[in-house]
């Protein structure tokens, strides 16, 4: 297991409804100490995390949610969302689409959708959160195409905010299914260090996780 490589995959997350600067000002020094790619934060906050990680003249990227978590604002919306984190200093923003879309297969509007969030992100990563525990394997695979055409730049497994967050067999469907350029990020339910070593065996290229960075503290401490 590859400790360095896991961490660089790392969206250190704090998306919990009580979160506070402090708490989040936390995850950007562990996110900065440990080699985490992201942190992954409230819209509230990145401004401020954006300025701070600057000032440390940090590596690490400030990522952010849209339509989080149950993906049901409009797209006018999610799109208002989107350039005002970007204006703040945002460089990923995680969307949630309109689930109620993918079971009623609005496939042209939830392309339309993506499309529309991707042009506000003005060159930004765009990680498109699908909610895999809520969907059929026809709904993901679906997903997968609809993200590939839509010129995403992941697909993401979950919010963790739902029934369920990632798993295994999730990540190796949307590998198998998207097309070139567009990648997994596993989210939710992370739990061990070994999860997280497969799920990028499995082939997601980054991990949203609240526990990784402490369950990697934890090791050193042994």
């Amino acid at each position: 297991m590859d400790m360095n490589d896991i961490l660089s995959k790392c969206d250190h997350t704090l998306l919990k409804q009580t979160a506070t600067w402090k708490e989040v000002k936390t995850i950007c020094d562990e996110a900065n100490d440990n080699g985490c790619h992201s942190v992954c934060i409230p819209p509230t906050f990145v401004k401020q995390a954006a300025e701070y990680l600057h000032g440390k003249s940090s590596k690490v990227t400030v990522c952010t949610v849209i339509g989080f978590p149950n993906g049901y604002s409009t797209t006018k919306v999610k799109v208002y969302e989107t350039e005002q984190a970007i204006l703040d200093g945002a460089d990923e923003i995680d969307m949630v689409i309109n689930l109620g879309y993918v079971k009623e297969k609005k496939d042209a509007e939830l392309l339309e959708e993506i499309k529309s969030v991707k042009e506000a992100c003005h060159g930004k990563l765009l990680k498109v959160i699908i909610e895999t525990c809520l969907l059929t394997e026809e709904e993901k695979i679906r997903l997968a195409k609809i993200v590939t055409e839509a010129k995403a730049d992941y697909i993401k497994t979950s919010t963790g905010f739902s029934t369920g967050g990632a798993t295994p067999q999730d990540v190796a469907l949307l590998k198998s299914n998207v097309g070139r350029g567009v990648k997994v990020k596993a989210s939710g339910g992370i739990k061990s260090l070994e999860d997280a070593d497969l799920l990028i065996k499995l082939g997601a290229s980054r991990l949203g996780t609240s526990k990784v960075v402490q369950l990697y503290l934890d090791m050193k401490k042994k």
